[in-house]
């Protein structure tokens, strides 16, 4: 028989033809599957055919001849499956292999129903992976959603002892894995219906995805429910709401489920007591912090790297840079080791401070104690070494970390690129842009709008277009900053036309603008002497409910002083400050410059002495306007 089997198949590989199954389950199986039909025929091209019986698959399967299997298997159909299936239920490993060697397309090909048997089968094993596997495969590819998938695990598989509440426990987990937490809801609902109750931990892990996906009130919901159905929280349970409760800013309420775990007969942890000093700190309140690590001290509770690594983070937050070296000195002197994270923390502190000395010291600590310092690390000192214009030692840096196999990411081509931009260095900048696409980096809106920023200072608007239309072709719908920075050049350039179909592009793409957007149009029809339709866009930014700033006000004020139509500009200013403005230097730097065009020295010389009086120190511009408009120095 295996031999006549075996020559039969050497011919098939070469002569592909139709091939018959007919299925001839015992009778005994028969009685219990009455639903399956005793003869599936698969119709190809070919007009020869092949009988191949349930027993020979069966043989091969048993006998390990998966070379036979692999050669049927997108021909096999859901009830051909069901039947092999059925009849290896006491052999939970067979089937496992059966499955691995129809492979996804002929698994993909089966139905619901089949798919569903196959998971109850395999569900047998001593490891839930496999079976867990195969759910994420069904549900991907269930047309009729997690319901009908539901509903075919719960059909009764008493006969090979398949336990329904292990297989829908499996689905809830399978829905978290794949990050489908209203599948997961609603799999927990149907399964309460049906008076099953999931493990504590698979409800766990769907507080926790929820968590994840910014989704608190279908925590809560669960939360809830679980608490109706007495279903008993374990500590994470606990963490995870308290971690809820900390994400919703709700601080005090996360300190006081401290008390409700304890009365629930639950010792909070070490992870419990971080989440919460996490919280604080994140928040900028590093004396709560303190109080709570008293507090699991005082509760034996040791803190460990993660506790002081939140409070080095919310000290370097409120820039008590010292107190946060400090902090990291103590961690050493209690054996517990600082991570490339708590280092970064430092390092990005003494970065935003403009400490590059201290924060390079802090890089070659890390080395030293044997720490490698990660992408990140990297990242903050180009983008400290760029804020201080050293674009030499930014380029060294850049070098060092790719010779020591470090990986530039999207951020650092962001730092490069836009580091090189601000410094007006557009061959660069594009070398890099260039070499983020050749790695197959996806550039971000911040990589276009630095692109934009630097082919506008050049007045290249064309190519500042150009970069603008590849956003939207690479799915980043633009934002509002992007479309400001185009908007910003088009005025530089005096292309009004430009810049305002930008802001008609702006509403119909739904991206609201801002007082940066009008801010912007005011300048530029300012720059071309239209103050009056400047002036009509500071009414239109109110209408659209965005409230004027300074900088709107005194654009106004320069327009009109620029135009010589000083009582205007000193209208602005009366209007600016009734509405809680203090004039600036640039209002009495406008208004002093466009008197002394009126030669209205005297005028000038009193917003002068005003400007003093309220501890504005006046620039030389202005001394030099004074001295033009006088016509002699003695007047100041």
């Amino acid at each position: 028989m295996k031999a006549r089997n075996f020559l039969r198949f050497h011919f098939l590989k070469h002569h592909p033809i139709t091939i018959t199954f007919v299925i001839r389950p015992s009778s005994t199986l028969a009685a219990k599957t009455n639903n399956f039909p005793p003869k599936t025929l698969l119709n190809t091209d070919s007009e020869q055919h092949l009988l191949v019986t349930d027993e020979n698959l069966l043989e091969w399967i048993q006998s390990s001849q998966w070379h036979f299997v692999e050669q049927v298997a997108y021909s096999l159909t859901p009830p051909v499956v069901s039947a092999t299936l059925y009849r290896l239920c006491k052999a939970p490993d067979l089937a496992h292999q059966f499955i691995t060697q129809i492979g996804f397309g002929g698994f993909d090909r089966l139905d619901v129903k089949s798919k569903c048997l196959a998971v109850a089968v395999i569900a047998r094993l001593s490891s839930p992976k496999p079976s867990l596997q195969l759910l994420k495969q069904t549900i991907n590819g269930a047309k009729g959603g997690i319901t009908e998938v539901f509903n075919e695990l719960v059909v009764p598989h008493d006969w090979f002892s398949a336990d329904s509440g292990v297989l829908l426990d499996l689905l809830m987990r399978g829905c978290c894995e794949l990050k489908r937490g209203d599948d997961a809801l609603k799999c927990f609902e149907l399964m309460t219906e049906k008076g099953v109750l999931p493990k504590i931990e698979t409800c766990n892990s769907t507080l926790s995805l929820f968590l994840k996906l910014n989704q608190t009130e279908n925590a809560w919901f669960l939360y809830a429910k679980m608490f109706k159905l007495r279903m008993k929280s374990s500590v994470s349970t606990f963490n995870i709401m308290i971690n809820v409760l900390c994400k919703e800013g709700k601080l005090k309420k996360a300190k006081e489920f401290i008390g409700i775990m304890e009365f629930s007969g639950i010792k909070p942890n070490v992870i419990t007591y971080n989440t919460i000093i996490h919280g604080y700190c994140s928040r900028g309140r590093v004396e709560g912090a303190r109080l709570l690590v008293n507090m699991m001290k005082h509760k034996k509770v040791e803190p460990d790297s993660y506790t002081y690594g939140s409070l080095i983070y919310g000290l370097c937050k409120e820039a008590k840079l010292e107190e946060a070296s400090g902090m990291l000195e103590k961690m050493k002197e209690l054996g517990l080791l600082p991570n490339a994270v708590t280092y970064n923390m430092l390092i990005d502190g003494y970065c935003n401070n403009g400490n590059l000395e201290v924060a390079f010291s802090l890089k070659d600590k890390m080395v030293e104690k044997g720490i490698t310092p990660t992408v990140s690390t990297y990242n903050m000192l180009i983008h400290g070494l760029f804020m201080e214009v050293k674009m030499d030692e930014a380029d060294k840096l850049a070098k060092e970390m790719t010779d020591k196999g470090i990986v530039p990411d999207s951020i650092t081509y962001n730092i490069l690129i836009n580091g090189y931009c601000r410094c007006g260095n557009i061959k660069k900048a594009f070398r890099f842009y260039d070499e983020m696409v050749r790695k197959k980096i996806q550039p971000s809106r911040v990589t276009y709008t630095s692109l934009i920023y630097v082919l506008s200072k050049r007045n290249r608007m064309k190519e500042a277009d150009e970069i603008f239309e590849k956003t939207v072709k690479n799915g980043e719908p633009p934002d509002v900053i992007i479309f400001n920075a185009l908007i910003a050049g088009h005025c530089a350039n005096e292309n009004m036309h430009r810049a305002f179909a930008l802001l008609r592009e702006m509403d119909s793409n739904k991206v609201v603008p801002d007082e940066v957007t009008y801010n912007t149009l005011m300048q530029g029809h300012c720059r071309v002497g239209k103050v009056e339709e400047a002036r009509h866009l500071l009414e239109e930014m109110k209408i659209r409910g965005i409230k004027p700033d300074h900088i709107s006000y005194n654009t106004l004020i320069s327009g009109y002083s620029r135009r010589g139509d000083v009582k205007d500009a000193i209208r602005i200013r009366d209007e600016m400050i009734n509405i809680g403005f203090d004039p600036t230097l640039l209002t009495y730097s406008a208004l002093i410059k466009g008197l002394c065009k009126n030669q209205e020295g005297d005028l000038a010389e009193e917003l002068l002495k005003d400007m003093v009086s309220k501890g504005i120190t006046p620039d030389d511009s202005i001394y030099f306007s004074l001295i033009q408009g006088m016509g002699k120095c003695d007047n100041l």
